[in-house]
């Protein structure tokens, strides 16, 4: 038997010891898992970092503001020329597209929105003269209908008696994409016109979760003081949450920002306007306290180093 012959059936039988066979045949480690082998005996003395620490590590990066912080920042941040409005913009956890899931109604803001809003009544009679009388900026019947067909919209706010709600109809492909329709369930189709354009002048705004579940709306102005947007807020998240789907049983308001018109979005910590939590429109009384303290003396010290001067100016 050839030499050749003898090494081809003991590599076949297994009974050529690794060293006897050439370099180019022998077994290596490939390059990858030499390095996995190495990463792996490194992270076994690496010390892995408390979820504590991760979350903490976490929010530094995204910070969250408490209501009345957010707020202040949101009125330090409006730069424009003019009067912008405070909005906020959350996102809830419902799906529109389903009947028993949206969230739609009105809210009597307790400071008032600032804004002077235009409102057209569909009435006749004592009760066309009511709206008038309430201060009604366009009142009127089939003429308003007719008016309005032609595009002819210039108010932010309908109001209609129930009688009045066959002839709306007819104009419901204008007004409906804007908004404008008179709905039942947010009082704009009523008997009482009067006190439906008292409300809708006095402050009251509608808001409806959208696609996805976002809700968007105007909660006054950066003119206003803090204390001011702080009750229109309040009086904002307390009608919204009354208005939680039976169906939603776990969390219900995922994400909140506050805004001005032109200004940055500023992520508001959720606890502090929900009113389930303890913690809802939270003021650290004690911080408030502190910077007004300080304040205080700081005017104080000016006022004394001011009186200093002129005595000394006397002196001379």
């Amino acid at each position: 038997m050839s030499s050749a012959f003898r090494l081809v059936a003991a590599m076949r039988h297994g009974s050529l010891h690794s060293c006897a066979r050439p370099a180019s045949q022998r077994a290596s480690i490939p390059c990858q898992a030499l390095r996995a082998a190495s990463s792996k005996s490194k992270n076994k003395n690496r010390r892995k970092a408390s979820p504590t620490q991760a979350q903490a590590a976490v929010a530094a990066r995204n910070p969250v503001y408490p209501i009345a912080e957010a707020l202040d920042l949101v009125k330090d941040g409006a730069k424009a020329n003019f009067d912008e409005t405070v909005e906020v913009a959350m996102v809830l956890n419902v799906d529109p597209r389903k009947a028993n899931q949206t969230v739609r109604g009105t809210v009597q803001l307790p400071k008032g929105s600032g804004k002077t809003v235009r409102v057209a009544v569909f009435a006749k009679g004592d009760d066309a003269d009511a709206a008038t009388a309430a201060g009604a900026d366009v009142v009127g019947a089939e003429d308003l209908v007719a008016s309005v067909m032609k595009g002819n919209i210039d108010f932010e706010r309908c109001v209609a008696t129930p009688e009045m709600m066959s002839v709306v109809g007819r104009a419901a492909r204008v007004l409906g994409p804007r908004g404008l329709m008179p709905n039942a369930k947010l009082g704009s189709v009523t008997r009482d016109v009067e006190a439906a354009v008292r409300a809708a002048k006095g402050g009251q705004a509608q808001f409806r979760a959208g696609k996805n579940g976002v809700l968007h709306m105007g909660v006054g102005k950066v003119s206003f003081a803090r204390s001011d947007l702080i009750e229109n807020v309040r009086a904002t998240m307390v009608a919204i949450s009354n208005l939680k789907p039976e169906v939603i049983k776990g969390k219900y308001i995922s994400q909140v920002h506050l805004s001005s018109t032109m200004g940055k979005g500023v992520p508001v910590e959720v606890a502090t306007v929900d009113p389930s939590s303890p913690r809802f429109m939270f003021v650290d009384e004690g911080a408030e306290a502190a910077v007004k303290k300080a304040l205080e003396a700081e005017l104080a010290k000016a006022m004394n180093e001011g009186d200093g001067a002129g005595e000394q100016r006397a002196s001379l």
